[in-house]
């Protein structure tokens, strides 16, 4: 006979083979559907054969979203980046792509990291090469490609934008499939990518989203098993934007606690493989305009978005040692994390903990731009899928994108119109309020495991790979849960899951 026990842990078993669907277990997103008429039925959100599938749906929600953020730019593309003074900050419209146009010689034709840019072509005059890796500047190279070059300089620069944002809607497109499918029981996350306000109002700012969805695609391969693949990705990802070498970071200290250091290795053989094919032939041939990006990120002083800036501004002390200070910070940061990971009763999974590495980078930096809350946009999804807590996060965000443009309205301004500094100063403490509250509410999981949403079904960590499941090997402090043992914390079948 079988037992009340037994048919209680293939009831979990059951569930976790089904697709979740968002306003089963979360009641923000229940409630927000009464709007369209209340929860759908399964057969409709797990798709089945029909033709709109969970993916789809979300792609096309992630086109008329971005699409709304390129309107929220239409007063700069008529003339506002084109303009002397301050439009472009009043308007919250600015991007630096249709300025990098001319500034950084694309549009002359000048050759990325071999060319040196002509003294009074940039707006910087410690710019003498480009200052962005190499993936990025392939990137911006191959927009100007397929630019025209017929035209006034004002022309040429709108069709530039309109060329990169086409090229920046495939990678969001991109990373909205590849944060759907890490998690095979949960395709409906790539909804938070999609109606994301973050990324409708920055994702046009600079090329950040490109490295964003680079990484996003690493660590849904390494949820697939696929360690030498998923390390590629992140090496370009890291050929694109340095952040992403944080993510093996993560993966070491969970490899390292699992016993799974195999698996890192071949992960951490293939980002740096990846990394040198496309670095090397600039390193040897143009070496001083590799070094370019790096120097200049070492040598750059505090500024708009950072505590450090706050301090400084506060205090009238110039914090010339700003970039000891930051990198002291983000290292403390980190060996908080180590410590976390690897005296947690449970194994954290690695969403919560690559969402950790980044936030300590963002909040420890010395500068923090608007487009900078790309980086963590997958990872908190990853991390603590809930609808309430990503949107106060976002909130935070939102305020601080205007905050920005309205402080250099004020700075740059003869009307002085927008923050002053004290205005400013409470932007940035909102933002990062916003990344640490987050935060908080990711590391309450990981000590507190009956909370994590993704857990509540019993399982480990289903964007973990070869984590996932694993026994723990190397554990401080006292004896941890054992992965097999879920059934320790596990709610009762049918019970209603927790925020």
């Amino acid at each position: 006979m079988t037992s009340v026990r037994d048919r209680g842990q293939r009831g979990a078993e059951d569930r976790r083979e089904l697709p979740v669907r968002p306003t089963d277990e979360d009641p923000l997103a229940a409630s927000a559907s009464e709007l369209i008429g209340g929860p759908a039925g399964r057969r409709v959100l797990t798709g089945g054969r029909r033709w709109w599938n969970p993916l789809r749906v979300m792609v096309l929600v992630l086109i008329g979203v971005f699409a709304l953020g390129m309107a929220q730019k239409a007063s700069c593309y008529s003339s506002g980046w084109f303009q002397p003074g301050d439009p472009q900050y009043i308007h919250a419209c600015y991007s630096d792509i249709p300025h990098l146009y001319s500034q950084r010689g694309f549009a002359t034709d000048l050759v990325p990291y071999f060319d040196r840019i002509p003294d009074g072509i940039s707006s910087a005059p410690d710019i003498h090469y480009l200052e962005y890796p190499v993936l990025t500047g392939l990137f911006m190279e191959v927009a100007s490609w397929v630019t025209p070059h017929g035209g006034d300089m004002q022309h040429r620069a709108q069709i530039y934008w309109i060329v990169n944002s086409a090229m920046l809607l495939a990678c969001a497109v991109a990373l909205t499939v590849f944060v759907a499918r890490t998690n095979r029981r949960r395709p409906w996350d790539g909804l938070f990518i999609a109606l994301s306000p973050a990324l409708a109002l920055t994702a046009t700012i600079n090329w950040d989203l490109f490295a964003v969805a680079l990484a996003a695609a690493g660590m849904m391969l390494w949820a697939k098993s696929r360690p030498v693949a998923a390390g590629v990705l992140i090496g370009l990802a890291t050929a694109a934007k340095l952040y992403p070498v944080l993510l093996l970071g993560a993966l070491f200290l969970l490899c390292l606690r699992a016993g799974k250091l195999r698996a890192f290795a071949l992960t951490l053989g293939g980002a740096v493989g990846a990394w040198l094919v496309v670095n090397l032939p600039v390193i040897l041939f143009a070496r001083e305009g590799w070094a370019q990006f790096y120097t200049f990120s070492r040598s750059r002083p505090t500024d708009y978005g950072s505590l450090w800036l706050i301090i400084m501004e506060r205090s009238g002390n110039p914090l010339n040692g700003v970039t000891s200070y930051a990198t002291a910070l983000m290292l403390l940061l980190c060996a908080g994390i180590a410590a976390l990971a690897l005296y947690a009763r449970r194994r954290p999974r690695i969403g919560q903990l690559a969402f950790l590495v980044v936030a300590a980078l963002l909040v420890s930096n010395k500068v923090y731009s608007p487009q900078y809350v790309l980086w963590l946009l997958p990872l908190a999804v990853l991390a603590r899928p809930r609808w309430r807590d990503l949107l106060i996060w976002q909130g935070a965000e939102v305020l601080y994108f205007l905050g920005i443009w309205m402080r250099l309205a004020y700075v740059t301004g003869t009307k002085h119109h927008g923050l002053t500094a004290d205005a400013y100063h409470l932007a940035i403490g909102v933002h990062l309020v916003g990344i640490l509250y987050l935060a908080a509410m990711v590391v309450r999981d990981i000590l507190r495991p009956e909370h994590d949403v993704l857990r509540q079904d019993g399982s480990d960590d289903p964007a973990g790979g070869v984590l996932d499941g694993a026994e723990d090997v190397f554990v401080l402090g006292a004896a941890a849960v054992r992965d097999d043992q879920p059934a320790a914390y596990e709610q009762p079948v049918g019970a209603p899951q927790g925020q």
